[in-house]
């Protein structure tokens, strides 16, 4: 398991009561081996990381940080003597992929539609904190606000982002404190591991399911009902 812990330093991630880090430690460590060895995809694997409060804050020296663990840690030596035991794993983005992020009642309306459609989605990953994630070909971070005004979304209000190089995203088992584990909504495949698709072929259905969410959400009451 050497080769896992080459990044250790990079990434931390809140993780939930002790109870539940025991249920998760093994199986974060299969998790990692299982994404490097079968996948070939890049880890971070680490400790638990500040609450991002006053008095606990990230590793980035923020009180207000808002993604505590989700960056590199400045100066993180000795890292890799927590990392198993606490079970935390983490996607760095812009190697083998970048991810597009949607609130998780757009992205479930999207990716009905899509696969009805028959368009090959990639793996997705469900977040406790009401996200899902697709991913898709790496490179499309920068691209994505040129692609956006291609489809003539450029000037709408969407709750899309997208993670890319220098970026990194929670992976299963890792248990978010308090609210729960990132998990697999669609898994990886040995046709869609290496070659994520494209986002062009997911970012007009996405970026319309999020301006219609975005559109009842601001509906009054009485007209929604």
């Amino acid at each position: 398991m050497d080769n896992l812990f080459g990044e250790l330093r990079l990434g931390y991630l809140r993780l939930a009561p002790r109870g539940a880090r025991r249920r998760t430690k093994v199986t974060a460590s299969r998790a990692a081996a299982e994404y490097t060895g079968r996948w070939g995809w890049a880890v971070v694997v680490g400790g638990p990381a500040g609450t991002g409060s006053a008095t606990a804050p990230c590793h980035c020296g923020s009180a207000r940080c808002a993604a505590p663990g989700l960056h590199p840690v400045p100066g993180g030596r000795g890292a890799g003597r927590t990392a198993d035991a606490e079970g935390s794993v983490l996607f760095p983005t812009g190697r083998a992929f970048d991810v597009l992020d949607v609130p998780e009642q757009a992205g479930l309306q999207a990716l009905v539609r899509l696969e009805r459609m028959g368009t090959q989605v990639g793996p997705v990953l469900a977040t406790p904190t009401g996200r899902l994630q697709f991913l898709v070909a790496a490179g499309t971070a920068r691209r994505l606000p040129d692609l956006l005004y291609r489809m003539g979304w450029d000037d709408a209000a969407l709750d899309l982002t997208c993670h890319g190089e220098g970026g990194y995203v929670a992976a299963p088992p890792t248990v978010l404190a308090g609210l729960g584990p990132v998990r697999w909504l669609r898994r990886p495949t040995r046709d869609n591991a290496g070659c994520p698709p494209e986002a062009r072929l997911l970012l007009g259905t996405l970026a319309y399911a999020c301006h219609r969410s975005r559109e009842r959400t601001a509906e009054p009451a009485w007209l929604a009902s």
